[in-house]
């Protein structure tokens, strides 16, 4: 691995600017070659189409040689608001190096990582590059999966769940910043619900996937305030479902967990952070998951 900041002469890394896609879009397919073009530029205008947040880079750094581009990491950052003040993320995405300049992969995404305000998150890191990240710095918030099926829990007499539209009364139940992630994902192609329990409103965020090789049609839990609130919903949420056909959820998460029915498999879907918050496990909002697609 080259040594930080020794870049040579004739190559330099610099911001991605939008007269860069197409030279952006040929290194993702060079890296990624089991996508195609299309996925990239969706991905690339989804980018655009999202609100600045401050001075951070829109798209992402580019590694250049010559005029051309040879290596890439794209950031999606995202602004929340907490009780603790607002906190910043950025999820680091499609990092690609051409493999000459593969060696100078670590210092493009050094580049980002200059913030120790901001919470960087690495959702689907490479295999070849795992050794790069905790190089980098970065800690493990999911280490598995929980596939459980949520019908299975009972189902308190006074829950109910209703699908979020923007003329949803009960939305007044939940403070701003988690109305904005409903809406916001739902208008992405997720599942955004509103599980109302004891007079009390939980959010969820669900996205439609299909695991096992594309064979069997599931859930991914996107958003819950924490998996003790999951576990909770999961009965109501499960019957809501099941109108659709849907039996199968998933979960990141570091153990089993307590009260769902289901399995947990270690070292899948290996999650990574660096910064001063870690996303809570079933926290995978604006992250490239979402914005981006399976």
């Amino acid at each position: 691995m080259a040594v930080l900041g020794a870049l040579p002469s004739d190559l330099r890394c610099r911001p991605i600017r939008e007269a860069d896609w197409e030279g952006v879009v040929d290194c993702l397919c060079r890296g990624f070659p089991e996508r195609d073009r299309s996925y990239w530029i969706q991905a690339l205008t989804r980018l655009s189409q999202r609100p600045a947040v401050a001075e951070f880079e829109k798209y992402g750094f580019a590694l250049e040689k010559a005029g051309r581009i040879v290596g890439v990491v794209l950031t999606l950052y995202t602004r929340y608001q907490g009780q603790e003040g607002d906190e910043i993320r950025c999820n680091l995405s499609s990092w690609s190096v051409d493999a000459e300049f593969r060696s100078y992969g670590a210092m493009l995404v050094a580049t980002v990582l200059k913030r120790r305000d901001v919470t960087y998150t690495n959702i689907s890191p490479a295999p070849a590059t795992l050794k790069a990240n905790r190089a980098l710095g970065f800690r493990l918030f999911s280490s598995g999966q929980f596939a459980f099926l949520p019908a299975l829990n009972s189902v308190p007499r006074s829950c109910r769940v209703l699908e979020v539209r923007p003329d949803l009364a009960e939305m007044a139940m939940l403070p701003d910043s988690e109305r904005y992630i409903l809406t916001e994902h739902s208008a992405l192609g997720c599942l955004s619900l509103i599980c109302i329990c004891d007079g009390a409103a939980f959010p969820l965020v669900l996205m439609p996937r299909r695991i096992l090789r594309g064979l069997l049609p599931c859930y991914q839990i996107i958003y819950c305030r924490s998996l003790a609130d999951l576990s909770r919903n999961a009965g109501a949420m499960g019957r809501f479902l099941l109108r659709s056909g849907s039996l199968l959820c998933v979960v990141d998460a570091k153990e089993p967990i307590a009260g769902l029915f289901g399995w947990y498999r270690p070292n899948r879907g290996l999650k990574y952070f660096k910064g001063p918050r870690p996303p809570s496990p079933g926290d995978l909002t604006f992250t490239e998951l979402v914005i981006f697609g399976p």
